[in-house]
């Protein structure tokens, strides 16, 4: 029984240290965690952290549900003065056959709006993206004569917005935009273009809104890289001027002028250089033998239809205007050209069909008749007429009288006759000086002969013209 005592006496000693001993580190712990949290409020107080600070909403700190932004700034007094400036980014294309272009550009306005002021100590602007413009009033501008365009959206809206405290707002977007642009092709393709890209407000008149160019020409600028592969960009340059609608009033508009010059050398390669070589290839027909027919003939028709090639497809890749262009000039003469080639051979084929049937009949003629001999006759002359080649000799039959025709033996060579010939003194002079030019014309070799020197002098005369006026 006291050795029961004893132990129960000595779990109760133990049990009482253990308590005492657990009181302790509970203390110990509590002072602990008392001094870090009077260190950590000291670090708060010099560095707060700004993400469990509480924020002012956007929509608070503009006051933007306090004011009704469907009505311009300073409604029912002056105009509000709304500044524009552009930075072309690229001058993308340039069509004839629809007469427009495609340019994207980064278009910025400027205006003040003290419904958006904020206070600010620091007096920094604020920026944001493209949700808040739906919220608020910004100039309704437009692309006049503009076909398409876009605001870009990758990765999202293409949009900024930045206020600043005292109201002023930059509203700024990326714009691509295809507008008309009407050209003249009259120099084509020695021409020169100027383009125009025009800006409007589409529902404020000039009562309302002033649209001008935020610093003159200085609010225009363009990348040095912009290049396009016909055309060499000049000059940029901008304008402004009311325009005037009968129903609705003025309108303040405000021009983007850029002139263009087409680049020649891609022409001279695929037309000009090509038609000049046709019509050069068809000078080579009158150096060929004119009974030579299958090659003149075709040589003529294949330059004739190479022309044909050519013009239309230049034509293909313009608009269909009414007045002609100067490549047009330049083509349609080539053409002519080739074409009066073949009629020069037309002619010279006609004449020698002509000339070897009346040669034919002389000598005919010359078989069935016995002609006596011209001896004692003054001033005989002997020529040899062959049935082959009987051009230049006919054509020194004029004034002469026909004697005695010889023919020869031999049936197996060709045939031949020797004419003696006895001259009229008195005749002779009247007889040729009448019948000189009608021998021009029936010598065909003389019209081959001619026609190498006028053809090419007077393609050569028709190029100085040419690139005279229009370069």
């Amino acid at each position: 029984m006291q050795y029961t005592r004893f132990l129960f006496l000595l779990f109760c000693v133990i049990l009482i240290g253990e308590c005492r001993k657990h009181k302790s580190r509970k203390r110990r712990h509590s002072e602990t965690a008392v001094e870090s949290h009077k260190h950590g409020a000291l670090l708060t107080k010099k560095a707060p952290d700004g993400t469990k600070s509480r924020k002012v909403k956007t929509d608070h700190l503009l006051r933007v549900d306090d004011h009704d932004f469907t009505m311009r700034p300073a409604f029912a007094g002056p105009a509000v003065p709304v500044g524009v400036d552009v930075q072309v980014e690229s001058l993308d294309s340039i069509s004839e056959v629809d007469m427009d272009f495609t340019m994207t550009l980064y278009l910025r306005h400027y205006w003040k709006d003290e419904r958006l002021a904020f206070p600010s100590s620091t007096n920094k602007s604020m920026t944001f993206d493209g949700r808040l413009v739906k919220k608020i009033w910004v100039p309704d501008v437009f692309f006049v004569h503009s076909k398409r365009s876009f605001i870009h959206d990758t990765t999202t809206d293409n949009i900024m917005l930045r206020v600043f405290p005292d109201g002023h707002v930059l509203y700024s977007l990326r714009v691509t935009v295809t507008a008309a642009c009407n050209m003249d092709f009259s120099r084509f393709p020695l021409d020169s273009q100027t383009c125009t890209l025009e800006l409007e407000s589409y529902a404020y008149t000039d009562e309302d809104l002033m649209l001008y160019w935020k610093s003159g020409d200085e609010s225009l600028s363009t990348d040095d890289r912009i290049s396009l592969s016909q055309f060499l960009i000049q000059k940029f340059h901008t304008t402004s001027r009311l325009a005037f609608y009968s129903s609705t009033g003025w309108y303040n508009r405000l021009y983007i002028n850029f002139t263009l010059r087409r680049h020649i050398f891609f022409f001279l390669l695929q037309t000009y250089f090509p038609a000049t070589l046709m019509v050069m290839l068809s000078w080579v027909s009158f150096w060929i033998d004119r009974r030579a027919v299958p090659a003149r003939v075709s040589l003529g028709i294949t330059t004739v239809l190479t022309m044909s090639t050519i013009i239309t497809g230049v034509n293909a890749s313009m608009p269909r205007v009414s007045y002609i262009k100067a490549v047009d000039i330049y083509l349609w003469v080539s053409f002519v050209f080739v074409f009066l080639s073949v009629l020069e051979y037309a002619a010279v084929n006609y004449l020698t069909t002509v000339r070897d049937g009346k040669d034919r009949k002389l000598r005919e003629k010359a078989r069935q008749q016995s002609l006596p001999c011209t001896c004692g006759m003054s001033h005989t002359r002997t020529m040899m007429l062959d049935g082959t080649y009987s051009e230049a000799d006919t054509n020194s039959l004029a004034g002469y009288t026909r004697a005695s025709i010889v023919p020869e033996d031999p049936p197996e060579k060709q045939e031949r006759m020797v004419v003696h010939l006895s001259l009229d003194n008195e005749s002779t002079g009247t007889k040729k000086k009448g019948i000189r030019g009608f021998s021009i014309i029936q010598n065909t070799h003389a019209i081959d002969t001619y026609s190498r020197m006028i053809f090419p002098g007077a393609y050569i005369f028709f190029n100085l013209i040419y690139w005279s006026v229009y370069c």
